[in-house]
């Protein structure tokens, strides 16, 4: 019998010229679309540019880029630093019954290669696929116990980098095996690394996407690994989960897509605040009250909406982005929570500081009982004249159920990349974007950013 690294494998190689639907290779484009969207804003701001500087070695030479400053960098490092970039704002990508962002580690990695190798746009979308299929497979097998106390990003995504540089490289069916195989052994990423204000969370991605890519390049030249990697008895299921299902991994692998059931994010913070977040707004829009009017506010959600974002002081972007109450207060006093929001005069705005402070969150059973395959919340909020309204928000704007249209995410690309590259640089990314399955070279998209920025 075949391990499930070797069964991956021969799905990833066949992938590479099997015929791709339409809707595929659209679901593929619109993840690359929003990657670059969360990764120009992230690319000027720290870890990054901090990582950029301590791998100065690393760069102005190889044909990956870097973006921000648009160096040329060798493969891992552009990997690296770009993967980190894509998961620093926290308006990346979702996979959410796998608790995952494959974006930030596959296309980081998927896309650095393609530039090294210079790659078909054709061969790059098709890498994509093959990084999500396989990572978001693992991830769903290692659920929800390895969320207990592994970031799935940096775990899971180390398989998604691996698969996708592989597949870029041309490796045949053993080296992919083989990459995987030393990619479970590589994976690591712990949930204490975001408990607190940290810059470990967006390196979690980057070094998915480095050590996927160096198990591939090193498997591509013979380099070996246990196969049994992921359910052997002493393996990554067994380390770092709780029964896995294993099942799940080959479930409709190769008919059944997974990138076509993607979250893009709809705010600026972690994905489980969302449920919240819109339930308030919707209870806001349906009764017509101002924030000025609320007593007290009650969010019921599932169990990392408490662990993870149940802070109730925050003083710093990280902090902000990670706290319910403060997200639902800043969506009821002005409206949204984008960029915008974790800038310092919103951080400290008085009537968001004391509207968080009435916020109150605890674990609703049925919400608890629904995760990872619902992200929901129940939320009550009670006036200062004593009445009380009250919403289920079984789903969250963003998610599969309710999806962003492709005008809404252009939108959202706009509104993120603007600021960071210019309008020109921005539409004719986008555009470049759009067509990329029919370039010859993806080399030729951060070539235009590079000029169109100038």
């Amino acid at each position: 019998m075949p391990t499930l690294a070797e069964t991956l494998a021969a799905y990833a190689v066949g992938e590479r010229s099997a015929p791709l639907s339409d809707e595929v290779r659209h679901h593929a484009r619109r993840a690359l679309i929003d990657w670059f969207a969360a990764l120009l804003p992230g690319a000027l701001l720290a870890p990054a540019t901090l990582l950029a500087e301590g791998l100065a070695d690393e760069l102005d030479h190889g044909k990956a880029i870097v973006y921000g400053s648009n160096r040329r960098a060798s493969l891992r490092a552009a990997a690296l630093i770009n993967a980190t970039a894509s998961h620093t704002i926290e308006f990346d990508d979702i996979f959410r019954d796998a608790v995952y962002h494959p974006g930030c580690p596959v296309i980081g990695a998927a896309l650095a290669a393609a530039q090294a190798r210079g790659a078909s746009g054709d061969a790059l979308l098709r890498a994509i696929v093959v990084g999500y299929e396989v990572s978001t497979r693992i991830g769903v097998a290692v659920q929800p116990s390895h969320y207990k106390f592994w970031h799935t990003t940096g775990t899971i995504g180390t398989f998604g980098a691996a698969a996708a540089v592989a597949s870029i490289l041309g490796a045949t069916a053993e080296q992919t095996a083989h990459a995987l195989a030393n990619a479970g052994t590589f994976a690591a990423a712990l949930q204490q690394a975001f408990r607190s204000d940290a810059m470990s969370k967006p390196l979690h991605a980057g070094h998915a996407a480095d050590a996927g890519a160096m198990a591939a390049l090193g498997a591509a030249r013979g380099v070996t690994g246990a196969l049994d990697v992921l359910e052997g008895e002493a393996g990554f299921g067994a380390a770092m989960s709780v029964n896995p299902n294993w099942a799940a991994v080959t479930d409709g692998l190769g008919s059944r897509y997974n990138i076509t059931q993607m979250t893009f994010k709809n705010h600026g913070c972690c994905g489980h605040t969302f449920a919240a977040i819109d339930a308030a707004l919707v209870l806001q829009e349906k009764h017509r009250f101002s924030h000025r009017d609320v007593a007290r506010i009650s969010v019921g959600g599932y169990r990392a909406t408490l662990d993870v974002t149940g802070r109730k002081s925050v003083a710093t972007p990280f902090e902000g982005r990670f706290s319910t109450p403060f997200t639902v207060a800043m969506a009821l006093v002005h409206g949204s929570v984008r960029l915008v929001a974790f800038e310092p005069h919103r951080l400290a705005d008085a009537e968001v500081q004391a509207l968080m402070q009435k916020v109150d969150v605890f674990i609703d059973p049925a919400c608890d009982a629904a995760f990872p395959g619902a992200r929901s919340a129940r939320v009550t909020i009670t006036l200062r004249d004593g009445r009380e309204f009250s919403h289920f928000q079984p789903t969250r704007k963003g998610d599969p159920e309710m999806p962003l249209s492709d005008a809404e995410l252009e939108a959202k690309f706009f509104e993120l990349s603007e600021p960071a590259v210019g309008t020109p640089a921005a539409r004719g990314l986008l555009a470049r974007l759009w067509r990329i399955d029919s370039t010859d070279d993806v080399g030729l998209v951060p070539q235009a950013l590079a000029q169109a920025a100038e």
